[in-house]
């Protein structure tokens, strides 16, 4: 890993790696212990929605508004115009779905699959309506880490901060709906406005990891630290902790192995992480029986 340290693109996908992690696993505590794991992969399909959008904008209606000196002097950055389209869309999607779990008379699983489709199909009809050439959205589907800019890690880095002042801010209330929302009604705290929010920082999460790991597999790396530290742990900040930690441990051991055996590094770091969890599973009861002792 040394050796590949010397690669301004292996440097920058750690970075991206580091600061991803601690984000899923801040965020991935409350998916687990909270038991919304369906509904964060409805938000991380749904952003693809926007990605089509962002593609469609820059290319097709930007170009036929501007003129071309002026559209030479604007010298658009065409990656972040999906970034920001994910990110409308993911959070539109968040309080959409967050309202109709709450409020809809409708099976909440089913209402939530159907806008995961249709942010799905929506991003593939405005990439075909894009003029001209066609990019490659698979990355925006299976990660392209190794691809981070470092205009990149300033946008992730700033996620992150805007994601644990938020948690900090509304720990108490988090913490309270996470595990007795009963109480959290008695105690007069606004249930369904704290909800919304959380799926609105799971939304952040999910265009954080975009480039890491890919909208196909977001749940994963969202889930499996938080579980394996759940299994371990307990305490709400402990959790959050150690996810923090194996996400950076996962992220890191998955670049390496990808770089040393010329993988897909997105995978290699999900297949990494999932092992690692099948592993603790069987690790747990010895761990239970040695406390015992």
């Amino acid at each position: 890993m040394i050796e590949a340290l010397q690669f301004d693109f292996m440097r920058n996908a750690l970075l991206a790696g580091v600061f991803v992690s601690i984000a899923c696993g801040v965020i991935g505590t409350f998916v687990v212990i909270k038991r919304i794991v369906f509904i964060s992969g409805g938000i991380a399909h749904a952003a693809y929605g926007g990605i089509g959008l962002g593609y469609y904008f820059r290319y097709s209606v930007l170009p036929a508004l501007l003129t071309e000196a002026a559209w030479t002097r604007l010298d658009p950055r065409p990656g972040a115009y999906p970034m920001i389209g994910a990110i409308l869309f993911s959070l539109i999607s968040a309080v959409a779905m967050g309202l109709v779990q709450r409020r809809t008379r409708q099976r909440a699983d089913t209402v939530i699959g159907v806008m995961w489709a249709i942010g799905m199909a929506i991003g593939i009809i405005f990439v075909d309506l894009t003029a001209g050439y066609k990019v490659d959205l698979m990355s925006y589907l299976f990660g392209s880490i190794l691809a981070v800019q470092p205009s990149e890690l300033f946008f992730i880095l700033g996620l992150d901060v805007v994601i644990i002042l938020l948690v900090v801010l509304f720990y108490k209330e988090l913490l309270a709906i996470s595990f007795d929302e009963t109480f959290a009604t008695v105690e007069n705290v606004p249930v369904d406005v704290i909800y919304i929010v959380l799926l609105c920082m799971i939304a952040l999460t999910v265009v954080m990891m975009m480039r890491v790991v890919g909208l196909i597999m977001v749940i994963a790396l969202l889930t499996m630290p938080a579980a394996i530290s759940g299994q371990f742990v307990r305490g709400m900040r402990r959790m959050m902790i150690l996810a923090s930690i194996l996400g950076i441990l996962f992220t890191t051991v998955g670049l390496w192995l990808s770089y040393a055996w010329n993988l897909t590094s997105g995978a290699t770091i999900i297949l990494v992480s999932g092992v690692a969890f099948l592993l603790s599973l069987a690790v747990k009861p010895l761990v239970g029986r040695w406390r015992a002792r």
